[in-house]
């Protein structure tokens, strides 16, 4: 039987509001700024390159996103990108920086109707201000018992969350939309894995599924995971 779950983690950007089509949006701007300089796919590989090179040093987020892309155009351009190319990336970032939250379908009843009967941990990662400004704006920060922005999801990164916060792994659930840090790494903490796919993922963010994994699950969408929670809760 089961352990009942105790404890639901909810991964934030794209599994609880919009987040990754504005940075597509962005990097569409950034393809159009440096169109006299390379077309836009390898544009996008070297930016995705960059972006890769620097997650150790700039980490998750906004910020790095901007830096990465501001280097790029350096590069592809051989340094004789425009000052006024650079203002409107600087541009583009804050814009992102301050854009309003749009909640995913179904989210504030699914994690209200949660909050009842589970404590609720945000885990998610990115820029610290920024993940507390969208958090503050979703109207969702009073549903959650903790919130945990972290530098990096790794099985030790969970395994010390759940320890903190007094749960056992076997009874807690992390949902959320990337197989890479949602999924993967707490089932190998020990707890379960649920996976809602959005429309669009960072390619950085793609992973193999576990799938026949006894404590992985994917649903289509949040909604229906209350009546999961409660199925593998044995009520």
């Amino acid at each position: 039987m089961c352990a009942e779950i105790s404890t639901i983690a909810f991964d934030a950007d794209d599994t609880l509001w919009e987040n990754e089509q504005f940075f597509r949006m962005t990097q569409d701007r950034f393809a159009a700024l440096l169109a006299d300089y390379t077309a836009a796919d390898h544009l996008a590989e070297r930016l995705l390159a960059a972006e890769r090179r620097n997650l150790g040093g700039y980490g998750f987020g906004i910020k790095g996103f901007v830096l990465s892309m501001i280097e790029t155009a350096i590069e592809v351009t051989d340094g004789a990108v425009p000052a006024k190319v650079i203002k409107e990336l600087i541009e583009a970032g804050q814009e992102m920086l301050s854009h309003p939250i749009h909640l995913l379908d179904g989210v504030e009843a699914t994690v209200r109707a949660l909050a009842a009967d589970h404590d609720l941990i945000m885990v998610t990662k990115g820029d610290l201000l920024d993940q507390e400004r969208k958090l503050a704006q979703s109207g969702l920060g009073d549903l959650f018992d903790a919130v945990e922005i972290v530098s990096a999801k790794t099985p030790p990164v969970y395994a010390d969350i759940f320890t903190r916060h007094g749960v056992a792994p076997e009874r807690a659930v992390m949902v959320g939309n990337s197989m890479k840090s949602d999924v993967l790494p707490p089932i190998a903490a020990g707890a379960w894995g649920v996976y809602i796919p959005h429309s669009i993922t960072w390619e950085i963010e793609h992973a193999d599924a576990p799938d026949g994994h006894p404590r992985f699950k994917q649903l289509e969408k949040l909604v229906e995971l209350p009546e999961f929670v409660g199925a593998i809760s044995g009520s």
